[in-house]
C-alpha cells in the first residue's frame, strides 16, 4: 500500500525578499506550495513591499534592517494580526536563527549578510547563499563555521550552483579547473573608445539578465565575475589557477568543469535565477521548473571567447587578488562597492572604477586577518581609502 502521509514542507527564511533574487525566490516558492513554506522575510526598508509578500504567503515573521521602517511597518496596519516584527541587525539575526526554519536563503546585498549568515550556521540551518560578498570578505571564517557545525552551504549564484551540480559525486582531486561563464555585460560589443563616454543608464541595460543596479554595473566591468571566481575558490577549495572565466554571450552555459582526463562537464539552462534557486531550495529533489527549459527544436548557438584583461581590468585585479589572498579580496570588494556607487551617482566615469580598485589595493596594507573583527576593520579601512581615491579623479 502506498504511503499517503503528507510530505513535510521545507520552511524557508528569505533575507533580501524585495530584491531581484528575492522576487525569483518568491516565484519558486509560489510554484511549489506542497514543498516549500515561507516562514520569515526581511528587507532593508521597503516595508510596503514586504506587506504584500507577507499577506500573499501568510508569513508570520517580518524583519526590516532599517529600524525606523520597522516602526512604520508595525503602525501601518498592513500586516496580519500576530505578525512578529524583527528590527535592525539583531532582527536579521533572530530571523536567521528561527527555530521553525529549515533553510535560510541569504540574498542580502553587501557585507550586511555576514552576521545573519553566521548566526544561521551556528543554529545549524541549511544555507542557500546568494550573497557572494560574505565569502569574498570572510570566506575562511564562514566555511570553517559551516564545517564545524555540519551545515550544508548550497550556492545560489547561477555559476556556482552550476559548478556544484557538475562536481557532485566526483572526487575533488579529479578536477583540473572550473570555468565560469560571463556574458560580457552591457558593453560587450562596444568599441573600446566608446567606454569613456558611457552613462549609468547605459550600464544598466544588461542584454541577458534582470538584476539590481550594482550587480548590473559589475557585469559590465566583469567585477561580478571576479568576485565569483574569488567565491568559487573558497566554496570549492580550489587554487587560484584552477578558477577561470570565459566570455559566453548567450548566458546558457553557466559553467564548465574540466577534469584531469581532459573531459568537461557543463551545466546549461536559460538565463533565469529561478533554476539555481529552485535547485538549492529543493535539493536534492528535482521538480518541474518555473521557467520553460531550453528548446532544442529551435536554432541554438553557443559562443565562447577568452576574456581580454586589458578591456576588463577588473578581471586581472581579481586574479591578482586571489593569488595575494589574506585581506586582498575584502579590499577588492569594498573598493569596488565604493567606486560603483560613485559611478551610479555620476561622480566618476565608468573607466575610473578599476582605477579606484587598483589604487586602493595598492594603499591598503596586505594582512592575514586573525578573526572576523580584523576582517571588518580591513573592510572599513578599504572603504575609507577608496573614498579618498575618488577625490583624485
Amino acid at each position: 500500500m502506498a504511503d499517503s502521509s503528507p510530505v513535510s514542507r521545507k520552511r524557508v527564511v528569505l533575507l533580501g525578499a524585495t530584491g531581484s533574487i528575492g522576487e525569483s525566490t518568491l516565484r519558486v516558492i509560489a510554484a511549489h506550495p506542497d514543498k516549500l513554506e515561507l516562514v520569515g522575510i526581511a528587507a532593508r526598508q521597503d516595508w510596503a513591499k514586504l506587506a504584500g509578500i507577507a499577506t500573499l504567503h501568510r508569513v508570520p515573521h517580518v524583519g526590516l534592517f532599517d529600524e525606523a521602517a520597522c516602526t512604520a511597518a508595525k503602525a501601518s496596519g498592513r500586516f496580519a494580526p500576530g505578525t512578529t516584527f524583527h528590527a535592525g541587525m539583531a532582527g536579521l539575526v533572530e530571523l536567521a536563527r528561527l527555530t521553525e526554519a529549515d533553510i535560510v536563503l541569504v540574498a542580502v546585498v553587501g557585507t550586511t549578510a555576514l552576521e545573519p549568515t553566521l548566526a544561521a550556521i551556528n543554529a545549524r540551518k541549511t544555507i542557500a547563499l546568494a550573497s557572494k560578498e560574505i565569502l569574498v570578505l570572510a570566506g575562511k571564517f564562514v566555511m570553517a563555521a559551516a564545517r564545524a557545525n555540519g551545515v550544508q552551504l548550497l550556492p545560489v549564484d547561477s555559476e556556482h550552483n552550476a559548478v556544484f551540480q557538475c562536481i557532485e559525486g566526483h572526487p575533488q582531486a579529479g578536477v583540473r579547473r572550473i570555468m565560469l561563464t560571463a556574458s560580457g555585460g552591457a558593453f560587450r560589443d562596444w568599441p573600446q573608445e566608446r567606454l569613456a563616454h558611457v552613462t549609468p543608464a547605459d550600464a544598466l541595460k544588461h542584454p541577458n539578465w534582470a538584476m539590481g543596479p550594482k550587480i548590473t554595473v559589475d557585469s559590465a566591468t566583469l567585477a561580478n565575475k571576479g568576485l565569483e571566481l574569488i567565491e568559487a575558490q573558497c566554496l570549492f577549495d580550489l587554487q587560484p589557477e584552477q578558477c577561470q572565466a570565459v566570455l559566453h554571450p548567450q548566458s546558457i552555459v553557466h559553467c564548465l568543469v574540466e577534469y584531469r582526463d581532459g573531459a568537461m562537464l557543463a551545466q546549461l539552462c536559460p538565463p533565469s535565477m529561478t533554476f539555481a534557486i529552485q535547485h538549492a531550495l529543493l535539493y536534492p529533489e528535482r521538480a518541474p521548473g518555473v521557467e520553460s527549459p531550453l528548446d532544442f527544436t529551435r536554432l541554438l548557438s553557443l559562443d565562447f571567447k577568452p576574456v581580454d584583461t586589458n578591456r576588463f581590468p577588473m578581471m586581472r585585479l581579481a586574479q591578482e587578488t586571489m593569488v595575494a589572498g589574506g585581506s586582498a579580496p575584502a579590499v577588492y570588494n569594498a573598493a569596488n562597492e565604493i567606486a560603483v556607487a560613485a559611478f551610479l551617482d555620476n561622480r566618476i566615469p565608468f573607466l575610473a572604477i578599476p582605477q579606484v580598485v587598483e589604487q586602493t589595493l595598492q594603499v591598503v596594507p596586505q594582512q592575514e586577518p586573525a578573526d572576523l573583527s580584523a576582517v571588518l576593520a580591513c573592510d572599513a579601512e578599504a572603504r575609507r581609502l577608496a573614498q579618498a581615491q575618488l577625490k583624485h579623479l
